[in-house]
This record gives C-alpha cells, structure tokens and sequence, in this order.
C-alpha cells in the first residue's frame, strides 16, 4: 500500500487511506485474505468519521487493493443461524495485490486466485501457501485474477463497486475481460492501464450530468461504453454532442446498451461506407492501368519504339561477377560493347576474359599448324 500511494496511482490515496488499509490489515484472516469490514469500528479505531471510512475504502478498491467477497444487507443473519436478536449480513472485502504492482516489481504470476505462486526474475518459485493468521507472515495475498467486466471490476473469488440490490442476481454484462483479453491478444486493444480506466469515469460524469437521458445509467458502465468516444482523443462537451443527435425526442430505458448498439450501428455503416470506398479505389486504378498501357502501346506503334530496358542495379553487377568460369561469354560481351561489359562485369574479370580468350585462340592456331 505505501508503494501505491508513493506511485501515484490513485488523486485521493493519502495517509489516511493507509490507515484503513492496516486496520484491515491487522483484522485480516491470513488463511484466506479476507476480513471483515465493519465500518462503525473502524472510525471509532482511527478517529475518523464513517463516511472518511467509506470513502477511502473506495479508493483502496479503484486502486486495486480491496475486491468484494460479500456484500453487507440488511439481511438479519441471526435468524438465518437460528438465534434471536438482529444482526445485518456484514461486508467482507479480500486484500489483493494489484497486477500493476506485479509488473512493476517484475513478478511473474503462475495460477489464478489465493493458490497462485509468484515467480521473481525467473528465479525460484515462493509458494504462496496459507500461513497462520498473523499480520507479520511472509507471504502476502496473490493477485486475484480478473475475470469479467460489468460495467465495473470482477474478480475470480472478489468483485467491485456491484450494487448490492443486484449482486446475488445475474446481470446482463458488457463484453467480460477475458474476451478483452482474447482480442488483445488476436491484434485488438490491450488491457485498459488503472488511471486510463479513472479519467474515463471523470469524463463520463460529466458528459451525464450533460446529457440527461444517460443520467440513469451506473457512471462505471456509462464510462466504458464512451471508450471508443474517449479514443478518438474527444473531450465531455464532444461526447455530449455526439449522444445529443442519438436519441431526440425519447428516453431509452437503458442508455448503456443503447449507446453500445448505435455505435456498433454507425460501425457497420462506416464498413459498408469503406468497402465502397475501396472498391471503387480499385475500379479508379485498373481502368488508369489499362488506359496507361493502351497510350503507351499507342505510342509504340506511331514511333517504332520497344518498351525501355530495366535499370541495371548493383545486385545486377555482384551476380554477374560471381562466376568467372563464364570467361567466354564475358569477352563475347566485351567483343561487342566494352564499355558496357566493364559497367557490368567489371573491369578485372573483363581483363581476365580477354586474355583467356586470346590464349584460347592461340592454342587453336598452334593446333592447325
């Protein structure tokens, strides 16, 4: 946590959110990485008030470090045991160690979830195995992998910022992570850095408080559907404009989702837009093709005149230079055009050539006679 805050990856980690971040250290069941949250205890602990406690408790899952085990309701778990009185279903958070610090420390990840083992400079493994609930072990919580995205982060035995009038039901989900993943690795976009992902939130909160009908969609699922917006390097005020000519006279029910397939709409459009396009690119340069050779043999038959003859290249000279054996062939060469023979054989095999040549006609004569 001190690395985090010292890196600067979140604008409201601070001290104060260390100190939450020991509280529930010093509470944490070191067997599975969770602990209980227990807000009021907490801020009575640090001196602090509850909502200072919520806040930053906040930032420690924007940041990476805390992911949802269970959520606390109204729900009264005395009388699910059997036992009378009232007592609400509490929050359980997991301490999880972000994958940015991972990269940053050179670890290598092997596995998923608290039975994953973490490799240092391909050195030898340190098996992350349960060790006795004691804040001073040596091993801390892997990273929990993450699995999915909802319009907010999810995680393999964890998951954040769920609303908890819907977190024991399923959802429909934006595209998960594993399919971010997938296409990532297929030439797609690569996995979206924390502080990207938290000046898309800020965008979007304003281009909702813009746009009123988008006023009623989740701010994490908003951010992520304006991310092709965001790409394309445009502002709050851009994006506003753009949603501005999307819907006029109606609210969809779900904006998320609507804006989502009128971007995947305007996609196929530009598709269609861009295969006309290069087709009629294509049918532009065959007809100035056939045009060009038309004129060009044109132009042989009104002057007599054969196409030009290749440039010679120095690939040209180093070939024919090669094989010295071709002696006879180079002074028939020289024979009729010296000074293009020593352009392309070079001026010590052209020597070569005509005295073999010579030496070879004065054996012939000595031969006759």
């Amino acid at each position: 946590m001190e690395w985090l805050i010292a890196a600067g990856l979140h604008p409201r980690a601070n001290a104060t959110t260390l100190k939450v971040a020991q509280d529930l250290g010093a509470r944490m069941d070191y067997d599975t990485g969770h602990a209980r949250y227990c807000m009021e205890e907490t801020a009575a602990r640090l001196g602090i008030d509850k909502s200072t406690v919520k806040r930053h408790a906040a930032v420690l899952r924007e940041l990476g470090a805390l992911a949802w085990v269970v959520h606390g309701t109204k729900t009264n778990i005395r009388r699910a045991l059997g036992l009378k009185g009232y007592a609400g279903t509490a929050t359980v958070y997991a301490a999880v160690i972000p994958a940015v610090y991972d990269r940053a420390m050179g670890h290598q990840v092997i596995g998923t979830g608290y039975e994953a083992r973490i490799v240092v400079h391909q050195r030898k493994p340190v098996d992350n195995s349960p060790v006795d609930n004691q804040p001073s072990g040596s091993c801390a919580p892997p990273s929990l992998t993450v699995v999915k995205e909802v319009g907010q982060v999810q995680v393999e035995s964890g998951f954040n910022y769920t609303p908890r009038k819907r977190a024991s039901r399923e959802t429909e989900s934006l595209p998960d992570q594993t399919d971010q993943k997938r296409s990532s690795s297929e030439g797609g976009p690569s996995r979206r850095h924390p502080l990207q992902v938290a000046r898309d939130i800020q965008i979007a909160r304003r281009v909702r408080a813009l746009v009123n009908w988008t006023q009623t969609e989740r701010l994490r699922r908003l951010a992520y559907v304006l991310r092709p917006f965001i790409d394309r390097g445009l502002d709050s005020h851009d994006i506003a404009a753009e949603l501005a000519g999307m819907c006029l006279g109606w609210r969809p029910k779900q904006p998320a989702n609507y804006i989502r397939a009128a971007l995947a709409e305007q996609a196929a459009h530009d598709a269609v837009l861009a295969a006309d396009a290069e087709r009629l690119a294509g049918q532009t340069w065959r007809a100035a093709t056939a045009q060009q050779a038309a004129d060009l043999a044109s132009l042989e038959a009104l002057f007599g005149t054969g196409p030009a003859e290749p440039v010679r290249t120095d690939d040209d000279r180093r070939a024919a230079r090669l094989d010295w054996n071709l002696w006879p062939d180079v002074a028939d060469h020289y024979a009729d055009d010296p000074d293009d023979a020593i352009d392309l054989y070079g001026e010590r095999l052209c020597t070569y050539a005509v005295r073999m040549d010579a030496q070879s006609k004065s054996r012939q004569e000595a031969s006759y006679v």
